[in-house]
């Protein structure tokens, strides 16, 4: 049998080889740079990449004795270029911090750092992680037509989907981990909210940013998981999950169900064919009607948000702020009354969604509005995206008309994250088997 070229290794495989000590860190390093000195001018997935600064590293790691390695020892991670990074610009996509060092780690970074972890490089990212312009990044499964990878983690998302790392960070406000992850065709976890702490990365909204990550299967999700901190009550909540077969799960197709494209549309019912299947019973949920308000909650939040967020950035540099930005301060569009009402509104509901979430083993529900749209100058609608604080996993395994990739995600009420990353490993495997989509890599 052929050996798995190592940029291909998942990053739980790639670990298992680096702690046997059948791969040094820096044959691992050279590899993916390899893939990316290939890739690059296609995918333009990195903000910023110093490739004899990775080596570096890589050699360094390499001569930790092995009672002294961490437990992501070596491990190639990507990070998105809003989280700060001590020995690395972080820019935010934005003039106004170009060449910008912040001289500190963010939290998740001096986690990683401490575990072993090799940080690899920072990927682009819309500006300040809060607007839908495209970066240069492009789709890596689109040959002939250039596709948006989505946004805001658009090179986090793109990098992973195309294997130039295992790993990477995202964040999301609003779509900013799952789209990108949909339109990759790769895993992606949205832990709940609070779970891993946001400090040293941009802050859009105090009350919705959340760190997430990408990896290619859900076991390489649970290694960050694992080392961030993500637990769950013991036991576990809810259902005790034993496999498909007699699970239950929710199909909840949201108050933004008539935006879907047929891509969407047919990839949740396949989805819950798949399931069916399986021996799994599928109910459908339909939310209450006090759940209509909450995208327009959501959105009054990134306004009202916002407003606070970027008026230093107004004040000292208007000009170089990007013009969606600016008008939050410049013409801010909601009252004080309707941002109360939105951050009180959707607050109240945040238990009730855990309530109905609860008596199953996952809530099935759309990702995306469709596969990626065409053009680089838009990420794509963000409409599929939650307010709720719960835990989201992103499938892969479904295609849209034009065979890009489509996920759908799976949610669990809020701090059963490793029971949901449980049931995304069994149905991870029978979507990617029968799904109708298949990573194929340029």
């Amino acid at each position: 049998m052929t050996d798995t070229p190592l940029h291909l290794l998942t990053a739980t495989a790639a670990l298992a080889r680096l702690r046997a000590g059948t791969l040094t860190v820096e044959a691992y390093a050279q590899a993916l740079l390899h893939r990316i000195a290939q890739r690059d001018d296609a995918v333009r997935a990195w903000a910023y990449l110093d490739p004899e600064y990775v080596l570096e590293q890589a050699r360094a790691l390499d001569g930790v004795p092995a009672d002294k390695r961490g437990p992501l020892h070596g491990l190639p991670i990507g990070v998105k270029d809003v989280i700060y990074t001590k020995d690395m610009p972080t820019q935010h996509n934005s003039p106004i911090y170009k060449g910008s060092f912040p001289k500190v780690d963010s939290a998740s970074i001096m986690i990683l750092r401490h575990a072993g972890a090799l940080i690899f490089g920072k990927t682009a990212t819309t500006e300040f992680a809060a607007t839908t312009v495209g970066p240069k990044t492009r789709n890596p499964h689109s040959a002939t037509v250039d596709r948006t990878p989505g946004g805001s983690s658009s090179g986090s998302g793109a990098a992973v989907g195309d294997a130039q790392v295992p790993l990477a960070l995202a964040t999301q406000t609003g779509g900013s981990t799952i789209r990108p992850a949909s339109f990759n065709g790769i895993y992606a976890l949205k832990p709940t909210w609070g779970a891993v702490s946001r400090e040293g990365q941009k802050v859009y909204s105090l009350l919705l940013d959340t760190l997430g990550w990408y990896a290619r299967e859900v076991a390489d999700l649970a290694l960050l998981a694992d080392v961030l901190g993500v637990r769950d009550d013991e036991p576990s909540p809810g259902p005790t999950f034993r496999g498909l077969s007699g699970a239950r799960f929710a199909l909840c197709q949201s108050p933004v169900w008539s935006q879907a494209g047929p891509g969407t549309r047919a990839a949740l019912s396949r989805a819950a064919a798949i399931l069916r299947a399986h021996g799994a019973t599928i109910d459908e949920l339909t939310l209450p009607p006090s759940f209509a308000a909450v995208p327009e909650w959501h959105r009054v939040l990134l306004h009202t948000d916002g407003r606070a967020t970027f008026l230093p950035e107004h004040r000292v540099a208007k000009g170089d702020l990007h013009g969606s930005l600016a008008v939050y301060v410049d013409t801010p569009g909601f009252s004080r009354r309707e941002q109360l009402a939105a951050q009180d509104g959707i607050a109240a509901l945040r238990p009730k969604f855990d309530e109905l979430a609860a008596s199953y083993d996952a809530v099935l529900t759309p990702s995306v509005v469709d596969e990626a749209p065409e053009g680089l100058g838009w990420t794509g609608e963000a409409a599929f995206c939650s307010a709720l604080h719960v835990p989201v996993v992103n499938i892969p395994g479904f295609q849209g008309e034009n065979g890009m990739p489509i996920g759908v995600s799976l949610v669990a009420p809020r701090f059963h994250d490793r029971r949901l990353l449980k049931v995304a490993e069994a149905v991870g495997r029978v979507f990617e088997a029968e799904g109708g989509w298949t990573r194929r890599l340029l």
